[in-house]
């Protein structure tokens, strides 16, 4: 049984909200339902009566990992409050990762043709 269904209730759509007037709750005449969570006025979790789902991860403000029922899933990194790093489920990455020291010397190398296939080339 649903909620409304649990309390007899004969006005639709019904809706619950939480003490911030987040709504974490709704039904419609016909049974279907959904849920939310909250979270610092962040929705952290989705779910509906025909099983999909949704979910979010927070931190310091920033959404860190997003993922479904359907298998899709998304990943950021932050620096200093910026994307530096994002991935999903598709395969696509945007990498924005400060290099290192050792990465922006290989760059440096390979660039000036001292370096190929990972072999320092002497002159």
């Amino acid at each position: 049984m649903t909620i409304a269904q649990q309390l007899n209730v004969q006005t639709f759509p019904f809706i619950i909200k939480d003490s911030d007037w987040q709504e974490i709750y709704r039904e419609w005449s016909d049974g279907v339902w959904l849920k939310r969570e909250w979270v610092d006025g962040k929705m952290i979790r989705y779910e509906d009566s025909k099983g999909f789902w949704q979910k979010w991860e927070y931190a310091d403000g920033h959404m860190i990992r997003y993922e479904d029922s359907k298998g899709v899933w998304s990943k950021w990194e932050y620096a200093e409050g910026k994307i530096i790093r994002w991935e999903n489920s598709d395969g696509c990455i945007m990498n924005n990762r400060p290099k290192t020291d050792i990465q922006k010397a290989i760059e440096l190398l390979t660039a000036e043709g001292l370096l190929t296939d990972g072999k320092i080339l002497k002159n």
